[in-house]
C-alpha cells in the first residue's frame, strides 16, 4: 500500500512539473495565426538575395547560420483596443521567461522595441525583436538560426546593404502599419 501511495505521489509531481502553464513563443505564434487581428508569415533566409553578392567568410558563416524569419504583427484599430491590450500582455509575459536574454531596449520614432535571444552569447539559436506602438499595434519577429554569432550578424547586415534586397516579402507588413 505504501509503495502505491509513493508511486502515485511521484507521478503527480512529475505531471505537475512537466505541465507548464506559461505559453511558449512558438505556441503563441501558432495560436495567433488564425486570429483576424494578426498578420503572420514566414520568410526564408534566401529572400535576402545574397547569391550574387561576394561575401567574406564571416558573412557566409552568418548567412549559413540564419534559417528564417517568423513575423507576427497585430494592427490596432478602434474596434480591437481591448484585444490589443490582452495580446500585448500575453507577449510581455512570455518574454519575461528567464530563458530569454535581453540584448537591448530601444525607443524609436515608431515606438518601443526590445531585442532578446535564446541560446548562449556565442551560439544564439533565436533572436526575438518585439516592438509596440500605442497607436498602431505591435510587431514580433523571430529570427531563427543555428549557432548564430552576434558579431557575425553585423557583417551579415553589411552584406545585405550591398545586395539587391529591397524589402521583398515585407510589403504586407508595410501595408498593415500604414495610416
Amino acid at each position: 500500500m505504501k509503495k502505491i501511495y509513493v508511486s502515485i505521489c511521484c507521478l503527480i509531481v512529475v505531471l505537475v512539473t512537466a505541465c507548464s502553464s506559461t505559453q511558449s513563443l512558438q505556441e503563441y505564434y501558432v495560436d495567433s495565426a488564425e486570429n483576424p487581428n494578426f498578420l503572420s508569415f514566414d520568410l526564408p533566409a534566401s529572400i535576402l538575395n545574397l547569391e550574387k553578392v561576394t561575401l567574406t567568410n564571416t558573412q557566409t558563416e552568418a548567412l549559413e547560420s540564419l534559417r528564417k524569419l517568423n513575423i507576427l504583427a497585430f494592427r490596432m484599430t478602434e474596434d480591437n483596443v481591448a484585444s490589443y491590450q490582452v495580446e500585448k500582455g500575453k507577449v510581455k509575459t512570455i518574454l519575461k521567461n528567464r530563458d530569454f536574454n535581453e540584448l537591448m531596449r530601444m525607443n524609436t520614432p515608431y515606438g518601443k522595441a526590445t531585442i532578446k535571444y535564446l541560446g548562449d552569447t556565442d551560439a544564439i539559436d533565436e533572436v526575438i525583436v518585439y516592438g509596440d506602438n500605442k497607436e498602431k499595434g505591435f510587431l514580433l519577429i523571430r529570427v531563427l538560426g543555428n549557432d548564430m554569432k552576434p558579431e557575425n550578424m553585423m557583417h551579415l547586415l553589411e552584406a545585405i546593404q550591398k545586395s539587391d534586397y529591397k524589402g521583398e516579402g515585407l510589403e504586407r507588413l508595410e501595408d498593415l502599419f500604414k495610416s
